[in-house]
């Protein structure tokens, strides 16, 4: 049984870091823990109907956090970076955020 795309993107990361590679079509995303680059690559084409170049995920631990004498971890989540190509158009969601 093949994922859905909108399961395999969990949300887009805004951060100022991530904005400014928009300058150069690279747009970051929280994505599911056990989706692998060739399935990103396919979501991203099919949500946004773009062209990728290529993807580099990564895997965030999660944060110590304390509330009180309690404290325990944040989950721990995979991030990925697409990269477009150079005639692709771009993401028009990140574009209203610049």
């Amino acid at each position: 049984m093949s994922k859905l795309a909108h399961d395999i993107i969990i949300k887009p990361i805004i951060t100022e870091e991530s904005m400014m590679g928009t300058a150069f079509k690279k747009y970051t995303f929280k994505v599911a823990k056990d989706a692998n680059k060739a399935e990103i690559k396919a979501a991203i084409e099919e949500v946004f109907d773009v062209k990728v170049a290529k993807v580099n995920t990564m895997h965030c631990k999660g944060h110590l956090r304390r509330y009180g004498r309690y404290e325990g971890y944040t989950p721990s989540w995979k991030k990925a970076i697409v990269t477009l190509t150079e005639d692709s158009k771009t993401i028009d969601f990140f574009d209203g955020l610049l």
